[in-house]
C-alpha cells in the first residue's frame, strides 16, 4: 500500500446507526458513493468482517467503467466501517484501505473518512473532489428526517 492518503471530516445531522447502514447497505451505496457524473451498479455486498463487494461505477458522459471490489475488515454498527478497495485494472494497481469512523456528537454525527494506498495514477485532488461530492450526496440521503 501507498502512503498516499485522502481524509475528509463532515459533521451530518443523522445519527451514527444510519449513516452505518448508508456504508454497508447495497441501494444506499448505489444512490450516494458514485461521485457527479457516474453511476453505480452494486454486483456484490456482504457486509460482514470477511465478507466482500464489488461494484463499478460508469461514466454517464462517455459510458465508459471501472470495477473495483474488497474485503471488510472491521465493522462496528454505528462506529467504524473499515474496508479494502482493488480496482479490477492493471492501469491501477494495489490496495486501498478505507476507513469511516462515526462519532456522536451534539447535533448529529461526526463523519471521518481515511482513504489510504490511492494508486499514483488517481490525482489526489481528484480523489478528494470525488469523496467531497460522494459525502455531498450521503447528507442528502441521510439527513431527512421523513415520517412514516
Amino acid at each position: 500500500m501507498t502512503g498516499r492518503a485522502v481524509r475528509l471530516h463532515r459533521v451530518l445531522r443523522a445519527a451514527p446507526e444510519k449513516l452505518f447502514r448508508a456504508f454497508t447497505e447495497a441501494e444506499a451505496l448505489a444512490k450516494w458513493l458514485p461521485p457527479h457524473g457516474f453511476t453505480c451498479t452494486v454486483h456484490h455486498l456482504e457486509a460482514r468482517v470477511g465478507g466482500g463487494f464489488r461494484m463499478s461505477f460508469r461514466n454517464f458522459g462517455t459510458g465508459g467503467a471501472h470495477a473495483f471490489g474488497g474485503e471488510y475488515l472491521a465493522l462496528e454498527p454505528g462506529r467504524l466501517v473499515r474496508y479494502t478497495d482493488r480496482f479490477d485494472g492493471p492501469q491501477l494497481p494495489g490496495v486501498m484501505e478505507v476507513a469511516v469512523q462515526l462519532t456522536p456528537v451534539s447535533c448529529g454525527t461526526g463523519l471521518t473518512v481515511v482513504q489510504a494506498g490511492i494508486p499514483d495514477a488517481i490525482p489526489l485532488d481528484m480523489c478528494h473532489l470525488g469523496w467531497q461530492e460522494s459525502l455531498t450526496q450521503l447528507a442528502a440521503l441521510v439527513e431527512p428526517d421523513i415520517p412514516g
